[in-house]
């Protein structure tokens, strides 16, 4: 028997937009959030979902119900699917965070599986809660399409668990476009999730998407760096 997920990120959120850390900061999708969350409702139309679970924060369930309106599915909300707790960098602009909390900040950008939020949660602490959350949800919904909303630094996490990797290389998981779809089927005889489509944002033009538009992104691209 196999279950399919297919692995959401939420569309552009205040956060994405300005450049602010977004954890459990409670902020909503963007104008354009709305434009990109519509086109990949749109672009799932006609994909087989049984079941749509979202993070709790408005930014995902807003996304996620742009999907569920489409197809006619109510929205399961869960807090275990939530970003990771920032703590004290919660609504402190990026720029500012390299300088207020190098420390952190470095460990952020070069061993994320170390790293701990100040006052917050640690990366560790996130995968466990966040993985707990995915096979708890598999093992209710066995041989259903289930379509899950939630947010970057989550997905990272998932994709180390999907891929059958250690937290410890998630340095080399890519950060995904908002509204990107990583679909994975989970075959219970093996108990191994085979990737199907990983991190596609095609629905999306070049103009509507986040990441591949702001500066500190298309620089990352120069230097080679997309997998941080």
């Amino acid at each position: 028997m196999k279950t399919r997920i297919i692995l959401v990120r939420h569309a552009e959120a205040e956060g994405n937009a300005n450049r602010v850390f977004h954890g459990w900061t409670d902020s909503s999708i963007t104008e354009k959030g709305h434009l990109q969350a519509a086109q990949v409702a749109e672009r799932l139309r006609n994909t087989e979902i049984d079941v749509i679970y979202s993070s709790t924060l408005k930014r995902a369930v807003q996304t996620a119900q742009h999907i569920a309106d489409i197809k006619g599915l109510p929205i399961i909300k869960t807090d275990l699917l939530k970003e990771i707790n920032g703590g004290n960098w919660e609504d402190v602009s990026w720029i500012e965070l390299a300088k207020k909390w190098p420390k952190h900040y470095f460990l952020w950008e070069n061993f994320p599986h170390l790293h701990r939020m100040p006052e917050g949660e640690s990366m560790e602490e996130m995968f466990l809660r966040i993985v707990g959350e995915l096979k708890k949800i598999v093992e209710i919904n066995k041989g259903k399409r289930i379509c899950i909303v939630t947010h970057g630094t989550a997905i990272k996490a998932l994709m180390c668990h999907l891929k059958g990797c250690s937290l410890d290389e998630m340095l080399n998981i890519p950060w995904h476009e908002n509204t990107s779809v990583s679909v994975f089927d989970y075959d219970e005889d093996t108990g191994v999730y085979i990737a199907i489509t990983e991190g596609d944002a095609s629905h999306l033009k070049k103009s509507m998407g986040t990441l591949q538009n702001q500066d500190w992104w298309i620089d990352l691209m120069k230097d080679g760096g997309g997998a941080k």
